[in-house]
């Protein structure tokens, strides 16, 4: 397989087809590959809605809107989805107990070679297990990616990472001090972040703005000087997340400034996040308005709180989750060096 492309040319040429033809079938390979793996598992393949009431209420999330007419011409307002998330945990509410999605999902202001307005998401949740379990899953789907596509080892833009090694497992504290000099801890206090204490440890390191809040300058630190160093040699496991940082996250009952929430990396590229799932309807609607508030601030925009969702919430049974970019995988098992080149018709 090459990756030379004629930038000229659509995505439909015969050249640049035949030159991605190869990661395209790798693609399907490894899918059939995954869903026999859930299938050993237990795992019940669901597909939910693509249309949603709230298409998520995280600050930065961008979603395109779609606004449908009904029989008496009334436009009512939906989302493309950015996530099954909220899907899946309704079902887990109805009772299911293991299940998985091949999801597209949609996200406004993404483009690059890292990135699609529209891609796919593979996400699934496990009821009643510790988020330990679908950490094992998803090293586990990552090898089963890479042994599929006949490789061990991932190379990207001058990194490498050998899939069959054991990961390295590394909590966000240690990777601030060890790869920003920054004593991360020091600024949590339990679920609140003290922005002036980071700001006043992190001005050797990042460029800090007025209006900069503690998660702005925690997210400068981690894309700057954090995620170039992960996944280098073997798989990363980033966890323990601060408080602050966990939208969806139970915080850890041992030290409230942490949450079960862990993402995974490799040759420096975010494969994977994932919870421990918040259970707390009433915690998850507080999370949920204060990051609607500072969208409104920002963007002058807030998405509707999607009220089944959080119904589902305090139904749902204790349960972990992982959200794990599709089309990044199969890029780095195939050795593609443009996630263009993993999906069949790239948008428009």
């Amino acid at each position: 397989m090459t990756s030379g492309t004629d930038p000229i040319s659509p995505w439909w040429s015969p050249n640049r087809h035949a030159d991605r033809r190869g990661f395209l079938l790798a693609r399907g390979q490894i899918t059939r590959a995954v869903r026999a793996w859930f299938e050993a598992e237990g795992f019940t393949e669901v597909e939910t809605g693509a249309l949603v009431v709230s298409p998520g209420n995280e600050t930065h999330l961008h979603a395109p809107r779609a606004d449908l007419a009904g029989h008496d011409g009334a436009k009512r307002a939906r989302y493309l989805r950015t996530s099954p998330e909220f899907a899946c945990k309704k079902l887990l509410a109805a009772g299911e107990t293991r299940i998985f999605e091949l999801a597209r999902v949609f996200r406004d202001r993404e483009r690059g070679d890292r990135h699609l307005p529209e891609f796919t998401m593979l996400e699934w949740y496990r009821a009643n297990e510790a988020y330990e379990a679908v950490i094992r899953d998803t090293v586990a789907i990552i090898r089963l990616a890479a042994e599929t596509a006949g490789t061990r080892e991932f190379s990207f833009r001058g990194g490498n990472a050998d899939a069959s090694l054991p990961p390295e497992f590394l909590t966000v504290f240690d990777a601030f001090e060890r790869f920003a000099g920054v004593n991360l801890a020091a600024t949590v206090w339990q679920s609140k972040g003290d922005r002036d204490a980071l700001a006043d440890a992190a001005r050797s390191c990042v460029r800090i703005a007025e209006d900069d809040t503690w998660s702005d300058i925690f997210s400068k630190i981690l894309v700057e000087h954090v995620e170039p160093h992960l996944g280098e040699g073997r798989m990363t496991v980033l966890y323990e997340y601060p408080a602050p940082e966990a939208a969806l996250a139970r915080t850890k009952a041992s030290d409230p400034r942490v949450a079960e929430r862990f993402e995974v990396y490799a040759c420096g590229v975010e494969l994977a996040n994932g919870f421990g799932e918040l259970t707390d309807a009433d915690e998850q609607r507080r999370r949920f308005t204060e990051a609607m508030d500072e969208k409104a601030r920002r963007y002058g925009e807030r998405y509707p709180i999607d009220e089944e969702f959080l119904a589902a919430v305090a139904a749902m049974p204790l349960a972990s989750g992982v959200a794990l970019g599709f089309d990044r995988l199969v890029m780095l098992a195939a050795g593609a060096t443009k996630i263009d080149q993993v999906v069949w018709t790239p948008p428009a």
